[in-house]
């Protein structure tokens, strides 16, 4: 990368490794070499290894390897000449000034710096307004009814902005030209009669910065009634929403640290989450996810928790956001967090009413995006096959999104056992939908519905007929919750009741009972050809059960594992999956 003779050749040259790799990892001495914890995977021995004869690093748990540049570029998640930047002045050495651009651009930048400065000055003049007027003295009444102290307050420079419509106008005026008050967004002119009056009016501010830590806009919270109820700077030189996530600038050292960030869509959440002492939350700022957002969010990690709120919007948001983190390869789960009392809780008021042990917890046990989606696509309904195919479809645009082929597999997988629908004709429709490039699958609704394995289907015209042992092999089904999530379970637990009562079965006495597509089932099988029933072809069908249902056992405790809980549950999930795994082979 770097060319002999070039500036960056240079300063590799005079940079020492060691110590740039050193201010990121603990590194110790060993022999002519220096060793330490890789900081790019999770180990508990060192295998991480730093040459400053040669000026490389590489780790040989898991590979990654080079020069300082390449080391500089993975943990900062930038490009090559930023990484000459950051090693030259990590190594005190000065940076050549660019060549000379161009009037346009010198004007550019110079109007950039002066909004800066402008939205730096607003910043000082909304918290005056907070701690020193009595408007200001409502609304810190009110932050202090959110439960924010002073402490916290000052801590993320929270504002005020009077209502009187010309306040940071008159404060501003004498320093910045007509031109320049209304290009920052600070300021709006009235179209009709062309006079200038503040965008913000009567309301809370909060200042959003680059990632850098500067200033380039404001979020605004109504303290009264009026609409909208949230306001944000508009698109500006220095500001644009999609590029830009409140608290990153002071997120992404725990973003780097912890290896995950949390989604929150507000001010107000980010906040919470952040004096919970979980630095690692940003937050869009009641916008949606956009594509450089994602990008700025995958240099310092690619796995995100979506905490949205409850509410219509936040599950709309959630989705929108899923469907753009998946395309980007993002390792994606969702918390969806429950009611506290009768209110549907965002981050902020779970975090005041139940503290933060509690929201940590569910922060842990978050589901992966799977899980969540299908949790959705049940809402929809799953009892009868018309139902089942509008689920598929509402889940079928994440499942194109992958990239992951394997994933995809997964995906299928899941979806079958958990909507109830058999997995090859699941497949078959996906496939065909995948390669003519529908966002829907255009399967006939009964052929979705009829997903009762053979297994299944002999097992329910042996509890049906079999005089001699149908109340034994009842017992067995029940008493080893056999049929339970099975598609054919109505019909299972209706003939259990009925063989076990020691009455005479009456078929039309167990249809009775059951839905009309149960119904159906059940008598349709009860006029398949069929053999005389035997005890040990059903032994041989209750084994075929206790393997699925193991199989099913496995993957449920895998889901488990790969959602990172705690020392002690993790231990534990690990000692049932070698059981589950030591029962499968033991029956192949």
């Amino acid at each position: 990368m770097a060319e002999a003779g070039s500036f960056a050749d240079k300063v590799k040259q005079q940079a020492d490794i060691v110590r740039v790799v050193g201010e990121y990892v603990r590194l110790k001495k060993t022999g002519k070499d220096f060793s330490g914890l890789c900081p790019f995977h999770q180990e508990k021995t060192p295998s991480f290894t730093v040459s400053p004869i040669k000026q490389i690093f590489y780790c040989f748990g898991c590979g990654k390897g080079g020069d300082v540049y390449n080391f500089v570029m993975d943990m900062e998640k930038c490009e090559f000449p930023e990484a000459v930047k950051v090693v030259a002045e990590k190594c005190g050495i000065a940076i050549p000034r660019q060549k000379e651009r161009s009037p346009e651009e010198r004007k550019e930048n110079q109007q950039r710096s002066v909004l800066v400065e402008m939205h730096r000055e607003a910043q000082t003049f909304f918290v005056k307004q907070l701690e020193g007027t009595p408007e200001g003295k409502a609304a810190r009444a009110y932050l202090e009814d959110r439960g924010l102290d002073k402490e916290a307050i000052a801590r993320f420079g929270i504002g005020y902005a009077p209502s009187g419509g010309d306040s940071l106008l008159r404060h501003l005026k004498p320093k910045y030209s007509e031109k320049l008050l209304v290009d920052s967004g600070l300021v709006s002119r009235d179209q009709s009669a062309g006079r200038l009056f503040d965008r913000f009016r009567r309301r809370i501010t909060f200042p959003i910065s680059n990632e850098s830590g500067k200033i380039v806009a404001f979020g605004a919270r109504a303290l009264g009634d009026d609409m909208p109820k949230y306001m944000n700077s508009p698109e500006t030189p220095i500001y644009s929403k999609s590029n830009v996530l409140y608290h990153m600038d002071r997120a992404k050292d725990a973003l780097r640290r912890q290896d995950f960030a949390i989604l929150v869509e507000g001010y107000m959440d980010a906040i919470a989450v952040a004096r919970a002492g979980i630095s690692n939350v940003v937050a869009t700022c009641g916008t949606s996810l956009a594509e450089p957002q994602i990008k700025l969010l995958g240099r310092f990690t690619r796995r995100v928790i979506v905490n949205y709120d409850p509410d219509t919007a936040g599950q709309a948001a959630t989705e929108r956001s899923l469907s753009l983190l998946l395309e980007h390869d993002f390792e994606v789960r969702v918390l969806a967090l429950p009611p506290v009392g009768d209110k549907k809780a965002d981050p902020d008021l779970f975090i005041r009413e139940k503290g933060v042990e509690e929201y940590t917890k569910l922060l842990k046990k978050a589901p992966p995006y799977v899980a969540y989606l299908i949790e959705r696509a049940k809402k929809l309904g799953v009892e009868t096959a018309e139902s089942k195919v509008k689920a598929v479809n509402f889940l079928l645009p994440y499942v194109q999104k992958i990239p992951n082929g394997i994933m995809r597999s997964e995906w299928a997988t899941r979806i079958a056992q958990q909507l109830r629908i058999d997995e090859p004709l699941l497949r078959s429709a996906l496939s065909k939908a995948a390669k003519e490039r529908r966002g829907e699958i255009t399967t006939r609704p009964e052929l979705i519905g009829r997903a009762a394995k053979p297994v299944e289907r002999r097992l329910i015209r042996m509890l049906a007929e079999a005089q001699g042992f149908r109340q034994e092999l009842a017992k067995h089904l029940q008493d080893a919750h056999l049929y339970h999530g099975l598609e054919t379970e109505k019909i299972f637990a209706a003939l259990v009741i009925a063989s076990l009562s020691g009455q005479p079965l009456q078929a039309t006495e167990v249809g009775a009972v059951l839905e009309e597509r149960d119904r159906r089932l059940f008598f349709e099988i009860l006029f398949e050809e069929a053999n005389e029933p035997t005890w040990e072809e059903a032994m041989s069908c209750i084994e075929a059960l206790q393997h699925r249902q193991a199989e099913k056992e496995l993957a449920d405790v895998q889901r488990s594992i790969e959602a990172n809980p705690a020392a002690p549950e993790l231990r534990g999930l690990l000692e049932k999956k070698q059981e589950l795994m030591r029962r499968l082979a033991a029956a192949r």
